[in-house]
């Protein structure tokens, strides 16, 4: 099996499919020190946010699914919220993945307090653009199917910011640029990566749930409060590795598209990996 080292986890050319999920996954193993903690706050505190709409809306534990016409409204508005919730987690753990994945990149190891640390990386920006993430994907949810639209497109945001060093009003729109590339290349795998993860999720939060239901340790009353929590677990990694893949798509659509793989191999190696990585303001 390949180790979680800067080679396996982010070669220096462009990649397969499979290879693409396999490093994303290496990455979130290499540094779940560091990621898992984050999301798993941010996955609770998300569930908490989220209880009082669908208390509001009347849907049940453990999947938050209602089948009455009368709320059907509400209950879309509710799947956009989440969707929008959702997008700004990705968006925030997007921050530090796309620093240890530049790391990787370029054989430098990364600590978790280096992934931690404040100085240069960039979380006032990342902060800044959070809130237009998630009203971006809030209004493309509403619609419905255009959610498809805005969440191919804004993987890149959190990875523009870290590793591009670009200004926030230039983040999104390279992320639209990165994500159309060669045909839609990145739009699409992340849509396949969040479909992946989205299945792994409802069967891991379902399957817990509806076994714990049928041994009877789920206490009356309890039954909301153990969905959220087996939600905020399989979400704490689901949207770390979300995250992990919008990281490895960004660098390697820049490999792929403007050969940033032959810059960094004539690079000195002493050049600093901003330096070595950024792309201008």
């Amino acid at each position: 099996m390949p180790h979680a080292g800067s080679i396996a986890v982010l070669p220096n050319r462009p990649l397969t499919v499979g290879e693409l999920l396999d490093s994303a996954v290496l990455l979130l193993r290499g540094h779940l020190g560091a990621l898992l903690p984050l999301a798993g706050a941010l996955a609770l505190v998300e569930q908490l946010l989220l209880l009082p709409l669908r208390s509001a809306v009347g849907v049940d534990p453990p999947l938050w699914w209602t089948l009455s016409m009368s709320s059907l409204g509400p209950f879309l508005v509710l799947l956009a919220i989440g969707a929008a919730t959702e997008a700004m987690i990705i968006t925030l753990l997007g921050n530090p993945a796309a620093r240890a994945a530049g790391n990787a990149l370029v054989g430098r190891p990364t600590s978790m307090r280096d992934l931690l640390r404040p100085r240069g990386a960039r979380w006032g920006a990342t902060l800044l653009l959070c809130p237009v993430v998630g009203v971006t994907m809030l209004l493309a949810s509403l619609p419905g199917p255009t959610w498809f639209l805005g969440f191919a497109l804004l993987g890149g945001v959190a990875p523009a910011l870290a590793l591009d060093r670009l200004r926030p009003l230039r983040a999104p729109i390279r992320s639209v640029d990165l994500a159309l590339r060669v045909g839609g290349r990145a739009a699409g795998l992340r849509l396949l990566g969040y479909l992946v993860w989205w299945l792994l999720r409802v069967g891991l939060a379902w399957g817990m749930f509806t076994g714990l239901s049928s041994l009877n340790l789920i206490a009356a009353g309890w039954a909301v409060a153990v969905a959220m929590l087996l939600w905020a677990a399989v979400n704490m990694v689901g949207y770390a590795g979300l995250a992990c893949l919008d990281a490895v798509l960004h660098l390697e659509t820049r490999i792929r598209t403007e050969g940033l793989d032959i810059h960094l191999s004539r690079a000195p190696v002493d050049a600093p990996r901003t330096t070595l990585l950024a792309v201008g303001r």
